[in-house]
C-alpha cells in the first residue's frame, strides 16, 4: 500500500455496499488517508468509500499498465506515462509472458538506451580528455622559460643527431676530408630552431646558409618559396634550385598532400663546425653509456 497518501474525499452521497474494510491492511491505508496515526475512524461509510476509491484507481492504472506492457513498453516508459513506481510494476508483472513482438521492442529499447548512454559517456570522456590535455600542455608550456645558450646547443645538437647528415663522404673509395652540415625536415619550427642554432651557437652568418627544397607535382614552386622564406627568414638568393620527385623512403605511400610545401635541406659548407656538432653528439651519447 502506498504510505503517506493524502487525499480529500468529498461527502459520500450514498452508501457503497459489498466492500469489506475490516482487515489490518485496509485500516492502515485508511489511517494514512485520514492522517498520521489518527484514532481509528468510526464512520464505516467513509472507510468503505476510501477503499473503493483506492481500488478503482489502482485497477484502472493496472489495466493501463498491463496494456502498455503487453505492447512491449518498458518499465521506464510506463512509469513516465502513468506515474506508477517500477517496484509496483514489477509486482504486477511477475510471471507475465510477453509476445515475441513485445520482447523485441523491449530489447530494442534497452539496446538504444545502452547505445545512447555509451555515446553520452564517450562524449563526456572525450571532453574531459581534451580538457586534461589542454591543462597539461598549458602547465608544461609555462615550465619552459627563456632558453640559455647551453640549452640551445643541446637542442640543436639533438636535432642534428636525429635529422642531420652524419655519414662521411667517400669518393673513389676514399673518405673525403671535406664535410658539410646538412639538415633536412618538413617541420617549419624545427627548421627555424636549427637555423637559430647555426647562427647563435656556431656563429654562421646568414649569407652562408643555403636552402634547397624538394617538392612534388601538386606543389606550386612560387608558393613553396614564399612559405620557406617566411619560415627561415632568409633572402631569396639563399635558396638553391628546387627538386621534384618522391623520396626513396616514402616510395609514394604517403598521401600526396601530406607535405603541402615539400621538405627543405638547410646546408652549410663548414667542415670545422661539422666536426664540432659530431663531437657534441659523441659527448651527449657518452653520458648515457
Amino acid at each position: 500500500m502506498p504510505q503517506g497518501l493524502r487525499v480529500q474525499i468529498p461527502p459520500c452521497p450514498h452508501k457503497i455496499k459489498g466492500a469489506a474494510s475490516s482487515t489490518a491492511e485496509r485500516l492502515i491505508y485508511i489511517q494514512d488517508v485520514v492522517g498520521s496515526n489518527p484514532a481509528p475512524p468510526t464512520n464505516r461509510t467513509l472507510k468503505t468509500e476510501l477503499l473503493v476509491l483506492y481500488y478503482k484507481v489502482m485497477r484502472r492504472d493496472k489495466e493501463k499498465a498491463l496494456a502498455l506492457r503487453l505492447k512491449g513498453y518498458s518499465y521506464n516508459e510506463i512509469t513516465k506515462f502513468l506515474g506508477t513506481p517500477k517496484a509496483t510494476l514489477s509486482d504486477w508483472f511477475t510471471g507475465l509472458v510477453l509476445s515475441e513482438k513485445a520482447q523485441v521492442r523491449i530489447q530494442r529499447r534497452v539496446h538504444e538506451g545502452s547505445l545512447r548512454g555509451l555515446i553520452k559517456k564517450n562524449r563526456l570522456q572525450t571532453h574531459q580528455a581534451r580538457q586534461n590535455a589542454a591543462r597539461i600542455r598549458k602547465y608544461a608550456k609555462e615550465a619552459i622559460r627563456k632558453l640559455s645558450k647551453t640549452e640551445l646547443l643541446l637542442i640543436g645538437t639533438a636535432l642534428y643527431w636525429a635529422e642531420g647528415y652524419k655519414r662521411p663522404i667517400f669518393k673513389n673509395g676514399q673518405e673525403r676530408t671535406y664535410h658539410k652540415i646538412g639538415f633536412s625536415n618538413s617541420d617549419p619550427l624545427m627548421v627555424k630552431v636549427f637555423i637559430k642554432f647555426l647562427q647563435n651557437i656556431l656563429g654562421i652568418p646568414i649569407s652562408r646558409i643555403k636552402v634547397s627544397v624538394r617538392i612534388f607535382q601538386h606543389i606550386n614552386e612560387s608558393e613553396a618559396l614564399r612559405y620557406w622564406q617566411k619560415v627561415t627568414g632568409l633572402p631569396k638568393e639563399n635558396f638553391q634550385k628546387f627538386y621534384y620527385g618522391i623520396s626513396k623512403s616514402s616510395l609514394g605511400k604517403r598521401p600526396f598532400n601530406r607535405l603541402p610545401y615539400g621538405t627543405v635541406q638547410v646546408s652549410v659548407g663548414d667542415t670545422k663546425n661539422f666536426h664540432r656538432i659530431m663531437g657534441w653528439i659523441e659527448g651527449i651519447s657518452e653520458r648515457f653509456l
